[in-house]
């Protein structure tokens, strides 16, 4: 009997693999060296090309510091919310993580709270024109 092929499933757990690696800002090659795999692995299953197994699926989480079932979240039936209402889900992405990371790198407060003003304002704009 044949595998079962890769599915809609296997693309979110990728897409949690993928953020939890980001917010450890940890690169597929360091994951992979973590749990004994090589980096085009780690890249398939981000992408959701491969199917993650069970052992694997927790090595991963291990790796990341997680519990398996945050790389679960979004799967139906797996987990209470989905993985697009988690504000962590948006650093899946080049621009969101670079915005995080620029404004991670601003250590004055009141520029901070400046900008993050500025940005639900234009949020807020935004949601208007809708």
């Amino acid at each position: 009997m044949p595998g079962r092929r890769a599915d809609g499933n296997d693309a979110i757990v990728g897409r949690n693999i993928r953020v939890h690696r980001l917010a450890r800002t940890m690169s597929q090659t360091g994951l992979a060296d973590a749990i004994g795999l090589t980096f085009q692995q780690v890249q398939k299953y981000e992408k959701g090309v491969n199917r993650v197994g069970s052992g694997r699926l927790v090595r991963i989480a291990n790796a990341l510091d997680v519990p398996v079932m945050t790389l679960l979240r979004g799967v139906p039936g797996a987990a209470a919310r989905t993985a697009d209402a988690s504000p962590v889900a948006l650093i899946a992405k080049a621009q969101p993580l670079r915005l995080v990371q620029a404004f991670a790198a601003i250590e004055d407060q009141t520029m901070r709270r400046a900008l993050l003003a500025l940005t639900e304002g234009i949020a807020g704009m935004a949601r208007g024109r809708r």
